[in-house]
């Protein structure tokens, strides 16, 4: 570089530094009054219902003909209003639907409902051609003919019903477990459980054969499934535990004057499960013989993949997450062998991985997370010999479908386009022998496609959190765009005086990592003025939360408006990264990746000098619950106020199935140690507690424990407890009180007082 250059370069950065002191130097916090505040309400309210009357279209969802040739969709319109557009993929006419205002006009005579031309309602609306339409209106059919707008009832109500959103293969959730089936294949023989027994009965004579006799009450048979050939049924004898009850009451139910105790099933952290032991019995010989592998004790037993008559596989997760298996099991010596046998000593999440049994060619499909990121494998049936099919420093999100004939697999990714967000999710298909690549979405931002019936287009809707969407129809085999169907843009928005999110991108804890984050704005910002950061927190280690597509309006944007710059970040711990990223999360939810999120706003305090980084707040929800309440107990020095709606505060009082995911099983000394309750005494600032009295997500004495725990310490909260209402951030007046505690304890202002407003009669 020229000396020269150098020197401007120098001058233009000693320009900037010193501009950006001499505002900071200018500066002063934003003070409010009370009016100021009233009318920071108003605005508020204003501009967000302004902008929730402008619609992102952000999800278009095609209805397809039978024959793939045509498809309609709704187009959401300003003011709550749509309309119907109709396109013609091969002659790529795309033109309105129908002549709203005379379908209205006449579907209104005959049904003798009002109809909206602009707010047109049906259960049901299916195109039997370009000119024909069947319609279900008020629970009746009714066949439309286009050309001059007849409508008569429709003697036919067969439709083709297609969901362009649902996978060709969906992926079973673990929790669902084996279907028992009573009729064999051939449908001579059913299965009968007595007295705990297994009964074999001919269906055509009602013979019977007792096929077990140690069965009882207490320990009985059941979960059988059939062989192909029926001549052999796998069953597994049971060893029950009672799933323990968690209560709540109802304190106001309308028409009482007693509270109402209501009881279920929850199992907890620790609790006791069922347990599965497999057995394999031949109706030829009607002999059994105990499966040498130790019982199912976590899950339900799972389907049964025969690969012939003689063996089959099935899946085992060991509770603790720490090891998955597929198992084969020889049906005649009761032998098994590990065709899958995965172990890692932080945790397996179970329910991202997939598997795809492939009969013919003995395999499976399969991801993990063996190399450091989630990718594909091919698995042989026989030997267990995996090979990668996808590589590199990115995340497959989810398989679409897998074509058996032309052994490719579709699926969605994040991360494999180094340029842009590494949460973006596109779509992919990609050859069995990990060749032949293809992006079917290559434009920049996050993706959300569907396909026609017959695959051979598929619509690709993109935008990001500040782009607005775009629509396209494209061709399968090619990728080519055929034409564009929408294009939103963010003019009518920006109209409104909005500031749109902004994405900022700030080094983690390891100094190298890249944490993903979004800034929401006042859109009347005082450049002479500092505002305080309020998180919006929520860092489950199921997946990643920062909004990814179109967001002009949100509860952020909301309480932006109030005089708050408002964040949400994605920290370690969180999913849809590296497993490394991911595995900060294990036995240590405390973490909540707090060392990242301080240090993203931190850095994102010196790109926006107005951002002040001596006032935060933070809320969150269930697990964000627990998070922002555990932002003031392990983060005083840096959170200063914290709203927590029914917050799981004691990962031992929520759901078994999450917690032991992350926290691990045994249930150990570290519960305790992460535990908000165990922690109260330790509580800084400023801490609102919101519950609803009939949560059955989180059970509601999560918080009053840690309510309790803060009133044994003698620490002074506040805690809103909302009759009726159940997991959720309190609703309306839940949000509203939110609002009114973070300006009276970052903005030291006075809130409106609605006790003095009389009620409109």
């Amino acid at each position: 570089m020229k000396i020269s250059s150098l020197i401007q370069k120098f001058a233009v950065t000693s320009f900037f530094t010193a501009s950006c002191f001499s505002l900071a130097a200018q500066q002063t916090p934003y003070s409010p009054t009370a009016i100021d505040i009233v009318q920071a309400y108003q605005r508020a309210g204003k501009l967000d219902t302004a902008l929730r009357n402008i619609p992102t279209n952000n999800d278009i969802v095609p209805i397809w003909k039978k024959d793939g040739s045509a498809f309609w969709y709704k187009k959401n319109l300003p003011n709550k209003n749509w309309e119907y557009t109709y396109v013609d993929v091969a002659s790529g006419v795309r033109k309105k639907a129908f002549d709203a205002q005379k379908l209205a006009q006449n579907l209104e005579k005959v049904s003798g409902k009002k109809q909206s031309a602009m707010r047109l309602t049906f259960a049901e609306l299916y195109f039997t051609d370009q000119n024909n339409v069947k319609l279900k209106s008020e629970n009746k059919w009714y066949q439309v003919n286009l050309t001059d707008y007849g409508i008569v009832p429709a003697a036919d109500t067969t439709i083709f019903k297609y969901n362009p959103k649902m996978p060709l293969q969906r992926k079973r959730s673990r929790w669902e477990g084996s279907r028992t089936v009573r009729l064999s294949p051939d449908g001579k023989n059913e299965i009968e459980i007595r007295g705990g027994n297994l009964i074999l009965i001919d269906v055509a004579s009602k013979a019977e054969t007792p096929l077990s006799k140690d069965g009882s009450a207490d320990k009985p048979y059941g979960n059988f499934e059939w062989s192909p050939d029926g001549k052999t049924v796998v069953a597994y004898k049971t060893d029950p535990k009672e799933i323990k009850k968690v209560h709540y009451l109802l304190s106001s139910v309308p028409g009482t004057t007693r509270g109402e105790l209501k009881s279920r099933e929850y199992a907890q952290p620790g609790d006791e499960f069922t347990s599965y032991q497999p057995y394999i019995f031949d109706l030829t010989t009607k002999t059994s013989r105990k499966v040498e592998v130790e019982a199912t004790d976590f899950f339900d037993p799972q389907p049964l993949h025969w690969r012939n008559n003689s063996y089959y596989t099935y899946e085992k997760a060991d509770r603790g997450h720490q090891r998955f298996r597929v198992i084969e099991v020889d049906v005649q010596t009761g032998k098994t062998k590990n065709i899958i046998d995965e172990k890692t000593k932080t945790f397996i999440y179970e329910n991202r991985i997939y598997t795809r049994y492939l009969p013919k060619t003995n395999e499976i499909l399969y991801t993990s997370e063996r190399d450091g990121w989630q990718h594909l494998y091919l698995v042989n049936g026989l030997t267990g010999n995996q090979k990668l099919i996808t590589k590199g420093n990115w995340v497959v999100r989810d398989i679409d479908s897998v074509d058996v004939v032309k052994r490719q697999v579709w699926f969605k990714a994040s991360g494999m386009n180094k340029e842009e967000d590494p949460y973006f999710i596109h779509y992919y298909r990609i050859g069995f022998d990990g060749k032949g690549l293809v992006n079917l979405t290559p434009e920049t931002g996050n993706h959300n496609l569907t396909f026609s019936p017959d695959r051979k287009y598929y619509i690709d809707t993109y935008s990001q959190v500040n782009i607005a969407p775009v629509t396209k129809l494209k061709i399968t085999a090619s990728t080519k765009s055929v034409q564009e169907i929408e294009h939103g843009d963010t003019a009518t928005f920006l109209k409104t005086g909005v500031k749109l999110p902004e994405v900022f991108v700030a080094k983690g804890r390891d100094g190298s990592t890249d944490i993903w984050g979004v800034v929401c704005m006042p859109s009347a910002m005082d450049a002479n003025k500092t505002y305080p950061i309020i998180e919006n927190i929520y860092a489950g280690p199921q997946d990643s939360f920062v909004p990814k597509s179109f967001l002009p309006a949100s509860e952020m944007q909301s309480l932006a408006e109030l005089g708050f710059i408002v964040v949400q970040i994605d920290g370690m711990g969180t999913a849809n990264r590296s497993k490394a990223f991911h595995d900060v999360c294990w036995h240590n939810l405390a973490d909540a990746g707090f060392e990242d999120r301080i240090l993203w706003m931190k850095a994102m305090a010196k790109k926006y000098p107005n951002a002040d980084i001596n006032k935060i707040g933070v809320y969150g929800t269930s697990a964000g619950g627990q998070n922002s309440t555990g932002a003031l107990l392990f983060h005083p020095e840096f959170y200063k106020a914290a709203v927590s709606a029914c917050g799981c505060h004691d990962n031992r009082i929520d759901k078994q199935w999450w917690n032991e995911q992350w926290m691990g099983y045994p249930v150990g000394e570290h519960y305790d140690a992460q535990s908000n309750i165990t922690n109260a005494a330790k509580l800084q600032g400023n801490l609102f507690l919101i519950v609803g009295e009939a949560d059955e997500n989180v059970p509601p004495e999560s918080t009053y424990r840690l309510a309790d725990a803060l009133i044994k310490a003698n620490k002074d909260f506040d805690i809103l407890s909302i009759p009726g209402m159940g997991h959720s951030d309190g609703g309306v007046y839940g949000r509203r009180r939110k609002r009114d505690f973070f300006i009276r304890h970052l903005l030291n202002a006075e809130t409106p007082n609605v006790n003095s407003v009389s009620p409109t009669k």
